[in-house]
């Protein structure tokens, strides 16, 4: 009885407290929450594109647009994907800040805003459908999630 409900214990551990696990192809990769060098959110010169969040298309035969989900963060700063994006199975995108070209080709979005989204000390991501149920949510703490102190936090 003792090793059934250290195996349940063990099972249950396993996913992060912070994580809420969502029957969706789309997954949120990781997040680069801490911008290389001196946060600066110039849209000339600054670093905002540095920061970026990593979004996955895990399907193995679904290829997935983008246009209509959305991303949040904590309290509330959102980015809506307007245009169509789509991800081929195992394919990413990255949604940088900032300024720039969107491309399939090279798997990026840009937010077209120049300020932080993503807390240097921590915070929560959502990723929701465009129906509105969600696709994924991650919460990062830098102290307990970020062992390298890189400023990118890995999820799946």
């Amino acid at each position: 009885m003792v090793v059934g409900l250290a195996v349940a214990t063990l099972v249950a551990t396993a996913t992060p407290a912070s994580a809420t696990e969502y029957s969706s192809a789309l997954k949120i990769r990781g997040v680069q929450y801490n911008a290389p060098g001196r946060d600066d959110n110039r849209c000339v010169g600054g670093n905002t594109a540095q920061e970026y969040l990593t979004i996955t298309n895990f399907s193995k035969t679904a290829t997935v647009n983008l246009k209509g989900y959305l991303v949040k963060d904590a309290v509330g700063n959102s980015f809506k994907f307007t245009a169509d994006h789509y991800l081929q199975p195992g394919d990413y995108v990255r949604l940088r800040g900032g300024n720039g070209n969107d491309s399939d080709g090279n798997n990026v979005v840009y937010r077209d805003n120049c300020n932080f989204i993503w807390n240097n000390t921590g915070d929560s991501i959502y990723l929701y459908k465009p129906s509105g149920a969600g696709a994924d949510s991650h919460s990062y703490n830098p102290a307990r999630d970020d062992a390298d102190g890189n400023g990118y936090v890995t999820f799946h």
